[in-house]
Formats: structure tokens, sequence, C-alpha cells
């Protein structure tokens, strides 16, 4: 079955553009040129994967994130935004959008960030993620080197938050949408936690911590798991 892509975007040119781009990749297309008719379409089909612009006529894209996942639909969300734009990044990211990508962008790397959307989103929740020669086990939740194996102690707050980046590897998180996931609604913390965390981790699965192998820092944004 082809995969299911809505593409939101006001511009005639670039709509038509990525339209038969994805379509000669073996996508399935669907688009919408303003924000109701978005939310509309969102709601009414399912796809597999959303192309969300921000700037559009009637509801703009912040709206449109909002109405998906308020509407309870977990679709992967990529949303359009203008290069140095970082407010409108970490906005679009804490109101539920799973990545970005600026303008102008290549297409090549608009259907290769796609495609790991994809097959992410496909797989099943494993009980063992693994990752270089590391794996990591959610129900006793050890991290174990295969080449050693020896088991790393992990802090409940480095489990948690190496398990939600691990889940989720290619997708950038703000610090602010970290918190929530790894210490929860009501916690009296800050940023610093989430830096100091991470910091942490990456002692553990780095092999030197200044220049990180997996664990990303996004400037201005949050961090990211990439292998």
């Amino acid at each position: 079955m082809k995969p299911r892509i809505l593409i939101i975007e006001d511009d005639y040119a670039i709509i038509r553009g990525l339209k038969d781009s994805f379509s000669h990749q073996g996508y399935e297309v669907t688009t919408a040129m303003d924000g109701e008719t978005a939310i509309d379409t969102a709601k009414q089909q399912p796809f597999d994967l959303i192309l969300l612009d921000i700037m559009l006529p009637k509801r703009n894209g912040f709206e449109v994130c909002e109405s998906i996942r308020a509407a309870a639909i977990d679709t992967p969300i990529i949303m359009l935004t203008a290069k140095g734009e970082e407010a409108d990044i970490v906005r679009g990211l804490n109101i539920g959008a799973d990545d970005y990508i600026t303008k102008p962008f290549s297409v090549k790397q608009l259907h290769a960030k796609c495609a790991a959307f994809l097959r992410r989103y496909k797989q099943a929740e494993a009980p063992v993620l693994t990752f270089s020669h590391f794996t990591l086990n959610a129900e006793t939740r050890d991290l174990t080197n295969t080449l050693t194996q020896k088991n790393t102690a992990l802090t409940p707050k480095e489990y948690a938050l190496l398990h939600l980046l691990l889940r989720r590897e290619g997708q950038t998180f703000t610090r602010e949408a970290i918190l929530q996931a790894v210490w929860g609604d009501g916690i009296l913390t800050t940023f610093r936690s989430v830096d100091r965390c991470v910091n942490t981790l990456r002692k553990k699965i780095e092999k030197d911590t200044k220049k990180p192998q997996f664990l990303h820092s996004i400037r201005d944004v949050g961090y990211r798991f990439t292998q």
C-alpha cells in the first residue's frame, strides 16, 4: 500500500513541485492550500505523514497543528519553516509537531526525512532498543554494552530521557517537551535540569562528549538522537 501524505502549503508552485516529486517516490498525495481545508482533510482521512507550512490563509500552521493534535490524531507532522526562525521552530515542536525543515530545502533531504519518519512510526514498540554497541531493555531498564556484556547504571531520569529520544530517533525535542515527558507536570524544575541530564548521559554512551555521536544539541531548540 502506498504511504499517504498530506501536503499543506499555500504557494502553488511549491505544492505542485512537492506533489509531483512525492508521487514519483510512490506516495499517495493529498494537498490543501489553506488552514481550514487542511484541518477538515486531516480529520476526514487517515494519513501516514503531514507536511505543514506555517504561513497559511484562514488558519495558520500553528492553529492547524493544534487542531490536529486536539482531535487525537497522532500522524507525524513535519513543519516547513523559514530559515532562522528559531521561535517558530520551538513553538511548533511544543504544540505537537514532530520535526521541522527550513526553507529553502533540498527535495532529496525532505524525501529522506519523510522516509525515516515513516520507517520509525510503522515499527511496533520494541521491548529492546539498540544503537551502536548498546541495547536498552525497556522491561528491565538495563543499558548493556554488547561488546563487554556489562550493564551501565542509569538514573531514572537518564533512562527516561534515553528511552524517549531513542524511540523517536531523528526527532527534535525542545527542552520544554523533554521536561514534560521526563519530569512530568507539576514538577518545579528548569531547562538546566535537562542539560545536566543530557551531559551525564553523554558521559555514559559517548566516546567524546565534546563531539557526540548520538545525543546532539540543536542550537536554540533542544536535543535530537541520531546514529
